[in-house]
């Protein structure tokens, strides 16, 4: 998963915890009562400061790095790890993450506890690592960036004005068979490449959010991007490729291709959307992407080795989907009514 330097716990460190109060989909009511219980005060002295606006949290990290402060928590969703990150890019002072969003990407990839007195507690051992961040135009991200589907659906997702997995796959059943793909040039160290392509991604990280894997290889230590470039894909096609994200198998599927890559540069017809850390913006017809080696300092979970051999209940749902899906195809027609019992299915699934 990710093999660099230790930082162990020497002197009183001091801790800053940023917490955006309307992000994400859990209360953060119990969050200064769980701190007060659960950080060892005998090793940290902290305080809690709250976000007032967008772009807040970078504002106040980056005002915590500049007094030396050990750590920065960011609580909150992968909006708020976003800000809190890049404000951290490069400096001495890490980052930590209480998951409290609708996805928690990097948390997950981390193999954070969900719990977060759990996740709290994790702070106390203390363990930091360097780990690689990446720059889409510029921005920095932390999990994954991208162009095409994922792009639009992140756009269509920041204005639904309601989260979660159910309103994030309501939008990709509802948008998906209606989008059109693009046609991109894509340069890398080895050359350049056309692809007509549902989607372009570049992980730092293996997920997406909620156990949605785009990138299962992916290390946020070994120097290097994962790219993905998923082909034009029909209905019938589209469980399979559902099934294999969230089974950690999607490089095997054959609507995808994946290299590895320090840099990419990316040219479209016309400017589009991105997104960097699902957060949508839009850009011109070039795009540049980087990866930046070992320039966040982040608090990692010591016991994520262990927790890779836990069973995952989106991964079990999504199998018994599948043969649900199975079932579907054998007894009904390739009719448009196929197409709305598949999204029921899923629907009804992922509504765990």
């Amino acid at each position: 998963m990710y093999f660099c330097t230790v930082y162990a716990v020497a002197e009183m460190k001091r801790i800053v915890f940023i917490m955006n109060p309307i992000s994400g989909t859990a209360s953060k009511a119990a969050v200064p009562q769980l701190i007060e219980n659960r950080l060892d005060q005998s090793l940290f002295e902290y305080e809690i400061r709250l976000t007032e606006h967008a772009g807040h949290a970078t504002t106040i990290a980056q005002q915590a790095a500049e007094e030396g402060v050990d750590l920065v928590v960011a609580v909150g969703g992968d909006g708020t790890v976003n800000e809190v990150g890049r404000a951290l890019i490069e400096t001495q002072t890490a980052m930590a993450i209480l998951p409290c969003g609708s996805g928690n990407g990097l948390a997950r990839h981390l193999m954070l506890p969900m719990d977060l007195g759990k996740a709290i507690s994790l702070i106390n051992r203390f363990e930091i690592h360097d780990l690689d961040y990446g720059t889409i135009n510029g921005m920095p991200f932390f999990c994954t960036c991208g162009m095409g589907f994922d792009a639009f659906i992140s756009m269509k997702f920041a204005e639904a004005g309601k989260r979660g997995l159910i309103t994030y796959v309501e939008n990709v059943l509802k948008e998906g068979l209606k989008y059109k793909p693009e046609t991109y040039e894509l340069e890398d160290e080895t050359g350049t490449k056309h692809y007509k392509a549902f989607l372009i991604s570049a992980a730092n990280a293996s997920q997406y959010g909620n156990n949605a894997y785009i990138a299962p290889q992916a290390s946020m230590s070994d120097g290097l991007l994962d790219v993905i470039i998923m082909e034009p894909f029909d209905v019938l096609e589209a469980p399979q490729i559902s099934l294999d994200m969230f089974n950690k198998t999607l490089d095997k599927n054959s609507k995808i291709k994946t290299f590895k890559a320090k840099r990419i540069h990316v040219h479209r017809k016309e400017p589009g959307w991105i997104h960097y850390d699902g957060d949508p913006v839009m850009t011109d017809a070039d795009i540049d992407i980087l990866l930046h080696r070992k320039g966040i300092k982040v608090l990692v979970n010591p016991d994520a080795d262990k927790r890779l051999r836990q069973p995952n209940v989106v991964q079990t749902a999504f199998t018994e989907f599948f043969n649900d899906v199975n079932m579907v195809r054998e007894n009904i027609s390739r009719q448009g009514r196929k197409v709305q019992i598949l999204n029921k299915l899923l629907l009804r699934k992922l509504n765990l």
